[in-house]
Order: structure tokens, then sequence, then C-alpha cells
């Protein structure tokens, strides 16, 4: 008898599972919460502290109300319809999720606040319902006392919520997509309620157990069916650090990163530039006093592979790139022709830790990192530009390829990292590829050189020089050195890099593309505008 009380009291009553699952629902819906927002409002720490702050509130409000009613109203029956209330709303997240974003992206808000509206619709319901379970279950404890109940039940949620974070940031995100993920918590929340109804399981609990289930399944089922407004989906998965989607457009493939462009190929002529700004990473190969000296490049980023491609093709150099999410690379290499030798090689790393760690130097590195809408900030700053100086050649080269306006209020990101740069190396150079004032890739090249080349003496080398490709429209957008005294210096103990881009919410980015002509040959480039910004919105090689 004493053994079977024993049992008894080391498996969880059911108050104890509820506010443990509603912990591991609440923590995993908000790190699903970043995947959800992130392709409209980006990533950045405004979005973020959105997230956590909309979740506290919504817990709190939960946490304060279930208090208030759990004298009287606390029951196992009240828990599992609170449950599945909750399931439900994952269930129209699942369906409607993009509809909802859609329907607050127009709400006029300052820039910082713009995901605010779109957190507190699509998350603010389902984690109030789970606020009230923590109360409800100490209120139904076994334990003496209040103190010990409230400690228990709370503890029980917190490490609920260690495991929901843990498992749906290595587990969940990295195998499933959002749609899946949302069932996983959904069928979770209606499994837990039939576990407390059971064994005794009254007709309208099972029925609405039931009818929740099926609601999940077939907001999964109704979902995609491969067909997007870009275009045919070829391939599309969550990794451990964005949305990837490979879509097919006519002739053209392009690679998405959180709902972003990030690298096109024509699958006709895969050696063509689709994205007009890759051409301008052939430009340290006229400001190089010798270019046949260039023999070992380092791109950070890898996207398509654009850039170590045609750089591969083009030049007797070795070339490396450094990629952090391993599904790019391996998309890279299924869907963008990219194939490793002795020429080409690939490494998974931070670009930053990569360079940090390797002895290698490089004669050209080109940055061409993005988090969907801006450079990691650990790749902006003073430290970061001395570490890529001290792993390049004596008369090394940097190519940074950025996202902003030329002048105007919102080039202020630009022109930071131009002072940045400016810092560590004697000559800085800028190319907007645009021929606008909008927001448009701006490549900013910086050498080792205390003499400053002239544009005339660029188009002097242009036509001296075979450098595979004619630059000399590239080499025409050269830009006289830009006013910095308003922006500041971009170090690892203050880059405001989410600030500096802020002004550049709610106007467009402008990508040149380049055109083919009959017989083959690139021609003059089209300007394809992108939509009005949420948060910056970028295409990386």
């Amino acid at each position: 008898m004493a053994a079977l009380d024993a049992r008894r009291r080391l498996r969880p009553t059911d108050p104890e599972t509820a506010v443990f699952v509603s912990g591991v629902a609440s923590m995993g819906l908000e790190i699903l919460a970043g995947r959800i927002v992130a392709p409209q409002f980006g990533s950045s720490i405004y979005t973020w502290g959105t997230i956590i702050g909309v979740f506290l509130a919504a817990l709190s409000l939960g946490y304060h109300r279930g208090g208030k009613r759990a004298a009287s109203r606390a029951s196992n029956r009240r828990m599992v319809r609170l449950l599945l209330g909750t399931a439900a709303y994952v269930a129209v997240l699942i369906f409607a999720r993009d509809l909802l974003l859609q329907l607050t992206v127009a709400i006029p808000l300052p820039s910082r606040f713009a995901s605010l509206p779109a957190v507190v619709l699509l998350f603010g319901p389902p984690t109030y319902l789970l606020g009230f379970i923590s109360p409800y279950a100490a209120e139904l404890s076994e334990k003496e006392g209040l103190g010990r109940a409230s400690g228990h039940v709370y503890a029980l949620g917190t490490i609920g919520s260690i495991i929901g974070a843990f498992a749906t940031t290595y587990f969940l995100i990295p195998w499933l997509s959002v749609e899946l993920i949302g069932l996983v918590f959904g069928l979770l929340l209606v499994g837990t309620s039939l576990a407390i109804e059971l064994p005794s399981i009254s007709r309208d609990s099972a029925l609405a157990i039931g009818g929740v289930a099926l609601l999940l399944v077939a907001a999964v089922a109704s979902g995609s069916a491969g067909v997007a407004a870009e275009g045919r989906i070829v391939y599309e998965t969550q990794t451990p650090y964005q949305e990837l989607r490979v879509v097919d457009l006519g002739d053209t493939r392009t690679l998405y990163l959180d709902g972003q462009r990030h690298s096109a190929m024509d699958l006709d002529d895969p050696d063509r530039h689709v994205f007009d700004y890759t051409r301008y990473f052939h430009l340290p190969y006229l400001m190089a006093d010798d270019p046949d000296e260039i023999d070992r490049v380092l791109f950070v980023g890898g996207g398509g592979f654009t850039g170590p491609k045609q750089f591969e093709r083009e030049y007797d150099a070795t070339v490396d790139v450094v990629e952090i999410d391993p599904e790019v690379i391996d998309v890279g290499e299924e869907y963008f022709g990219v194939e490793e030798s002795d020429q080409l090689n690939v490494y998974n790393a931070d670009g930053r830790e990569f360079l940090r760690e390797t002895d290698r130097t490089y004669d050209l590195i080109v940055l061409d990192a993005y988090k969907k809408d801006k450079v990691p900030f650990q790749l902006t700053t003073v430290e970061f530009m001395q570490l890529a100086n001290d792993r390049l050649s004596e008369d090394g080269i940097l190519l940074a390829n950025l996202i902003s306006a030329p002048s105007g209020p919102a080039s202020e990101f630009y022109r930071a990292e131009y002072k940045t740069m400016n810092q560590v190396f004697p000559q800085v150079y800028s190319f907007p590829t645009s021929g606008t004032g909008a927001i448009q890739n701006i490549e900013v090249v910086a050498t080792k050189d205390d003499d400053r080349l002239t544009r005339a003496e660029l188009r002097e080398r242009n036509e001296r020089r075979d450098v595979g490709i004619d630059l000399n429209e590239e080499v025409g957008t050269y830009r006289a050195p830009p006013e910095t005294d308003d922006v500041p210096v971009l170090r690892d103990d203050r880059a405001p890099v989410d600030s500096l881009l802020d002004p550049m919410v709610g106007q467009r980015y402008v990508i040149e593309e380049s055109e083919r002509e009959a017989n083959g040959n690139e021609t003059t480039r089209a300007t394809r505008p992108e939509t009005a910004y949420a948060e910056p919105r970028l295409a990386a090689g």
C-alpha cells in the first residue's frame, strides 16, 4: 500500500500536467512568433522586444484575471476549456496568419512599433488564455499552504517554458515548417486536455476535443499547395536561422530568406548576373595594382553563391566562402549549381569567428552577409574591420555590399559604415548601383593604398585590363566621399545598426536587374523596386 501511495505521489496531478504543458506551449509560441512576424517586420531588436513584451503582458493579464477567479471557478474542466481555446486559436494562426499580418501592416505607426499590432493580434489571445492555467493549478494543488502551492506550480511552469524554448529552438524549427510546429503545439494542448478528462470523459468534452483536433489538422491540410505569389515553390524549409524558400518564375530561380530575395540565377544562362550589383564584385580587379596577384578570395555570406561561382569561373584564384546557415549551403549545392573543388571551398561558420580563427591571408574579402533586414552588427564594427585588415595581404582589398541610400536621412547606415571603414583603411570608395537617391545596394571598397584612384584612372584600367567583364558603367557610379560628421563610428560596444536603418522604413528599395539580349549579352539594367518597407527589404548575392 505504501509503494502504491509513493507511485501516486510521483505521478503528476492533472493541474500539474496542465501548468507544465502551458509553459511548454507559451515559450514555444514565443520563439515561433519570431519566425512568423520576421518575414513582414524583420528580426530587429524592436521586433524581438515587442514579442517579449507582448507575451509578458498577456501572461501577466492572464495571471491577474485567473488569480481573481481561481477561488470560485478553478476546476479541471475549466482548465481543459482554456487549453482547447488556446489550441483553437493556434489553428487560426496556422490557417490565417498571413491575412492577419497583412491587416496590421497598414496601421500607421512609427517603424519601431510597426510589429506591435501584429504580435498583439496573433499571440496576445492564446498567451492570455494560458496565463489562467497557473493560478487555477495553484488553487487546485494538493500542496499544503498557499506559498508552497504557488512555488510548486510556477516552478513546473518555468521548467515547461525551458523545455519549450530549447525544443522549439533546437529541434522543431530546424526540422519542421511553421504550420507543422503550430500543429505540434496545438495537438499537445489537445492531448493534455484528453489526458485530464480521462478516464470518465463526457460527451461534450469528447466532441470539443475531437472538434479542435480536426480544426488543427484541417488548418494544416488547407495550407500552401506549392504555389506562391512569387512563383512556383521548388523547395522550402525552416532553418536554424531563417525561413528559406527556393522559387522559380519563368527562367529565373530566386532564393528567398525570411520572405526577401537574396539571390537569383538564370536557369537558361547560369553565368548571367541577374542582380546587377553582383557585377560590382569585380571592381577590385580594377583597383588592385596587379590583378594577377589576387590569388585568394574570401566571401563572407553565401546566399545563392553568385559571386563565388563567377570568381571561380573567371579568375585563377582560390575562392573560400563562409556561410553560417548549413541549409543555405545545401540549397546552393542542390538548386544553384555550387560544386566544391580545389578552387572553391565552402565553410559552415560565422564570418567573424572564421576570420578570427583562420591563419590564412586573403587578397580580397567580400562582405555579403545579411540577416534578412540588415548586416549582422558584429560584421560592421571598427573592431571587425581591423580583424579583416589583419587577414588581408599587404595590398589586400575589402568590398562591402550595403543596403542604404547614398544621401538624405536614409543614408545614415551607409555613411556610418563608410566612416567606420575609414578608421582602418587609408582609402574608401563608394559605388551606388541605382543612379538614383533611392535605397539601393551600395558597394563600398576599401584599400590599403596611400594614393586615391580617380574615376578617370579606373576607366583607363577598365579599357586596358581584361577582367572578364566590362565595368565601364559600374565605374561611372564612382561617388565622392560622403559627409560623416553626424554619424557614429560603429564599435562592438555600440553599433546602433537598427537605429541607423530606421529612416529607411517606409521607403522603397530599388534593385537593378540585368537584361539578356537575343545574342546572350547583358545589356542596360532594368530597375525593379521592391515593396514599401515594413523593415528594410534586402537582397544579397
